[in-house]
C-alpha cells in the first residue's frame, strides 16, 4: 500500500484492508467470546439452581464466566460460583488438572477464591476424606482473604503436614 502511494502519503490504518479486516477478525472473535460466556453462565446458573453446580467441573474460560455471573446478578450468585471455583482448582478438577490451567488460574480469579483454594488444598492434605463443608475455609476466605492465605501457607511448612504427604 504505502509502495503505491503518492510521495509524502501519510499511512492510514482505516484505509489499509488488512488492518481492517484484521480489526473485524478481533471484533467477530470477542463477540463469539461473549456469546459462549453468555451460554455458559446460563448453564452454571441453572446448575445452581437445581443445586447440582458442585457435581460439574470448570471448563477452560470459567473464569470470565463467574465475571459474566457477576455482572448479571450480583453477589449472591457470585459468592456460590466462587466456593464451587476454589474446590475445583484445590481437587484439580476439569480444566484445572492441567498446571497450566492452575497457574493461569492465579491471575484470572479473584484473591479470596485463591486463598479458598490454597486453604483447601492444604487442609485436605491434613485431613484426607474430610467433606470440603467440615473444613470450614468457606467464611474465612471470603471474610479474610488476606488471613486464609497466610494460614495456608503456614500449615503448609508445618513439620506435621510434610509427615503427612511423605506417608501417602
Amino acid at each position: 500500500m504505502l509502495a503505491a502511494a503518492a510521495p509524502g502519503t501519510v499511512y492510514a490504518p482505516e484505509a489499509d484492508d488488512v488492518v481492517q479486516a484484521e480489526l473485524a477478525a478481533e471484533a467477530a472473535a470477542a463477540v463469539h467470546e461473549a456469546q459462549r460466556n453468555a451460554a455458559r453462565a446460563d448453564e452454571l446458573q441453572a446448575l445452581r439452581e437445581l443445586g447440582t453446580l458442585g457435581q460439574t467441573e470448570p471448563w477452560d474460560g470459567d473464569e470470565a464466566v463467574r465475571d459474566e455471573l457477576t455482572r448479571r446478578a450480583g453477589g449472591y450468585i457470585q459468592a456460590d460460583v466462587d466456593a464451587w471455583l476454589a474446590r475445583a482448582l484445590a481437587a484439580h478438577l476439569g480444566h484445572y488438572c492441567d498446571p497450566a490451567a492452575r497457574e493461569a488460574a492465579t491471575g484470572l480469579l479473584t484473591p479470596p477464591v485463591l486463598a479458598h483454594a490454597a486453604l483447601l488444598a492444604v487442609l485436605a492434605r491434613l485431613a484426607p476424606g474430610a467433606g470440603v463443608d467440615e473444613l470450614a475455609a468457606d467464611r474465612l476466605s471470603t471474610s479474610e482473604p488476606e488471613a486464609a492465605g497466610a494460614l495456608a501457607a503456614f500449615l503448609a511448612r508445618c513439620p506435621v503436614l510434610s509427615k503427612v504427604d511423605r506417608s501417602h
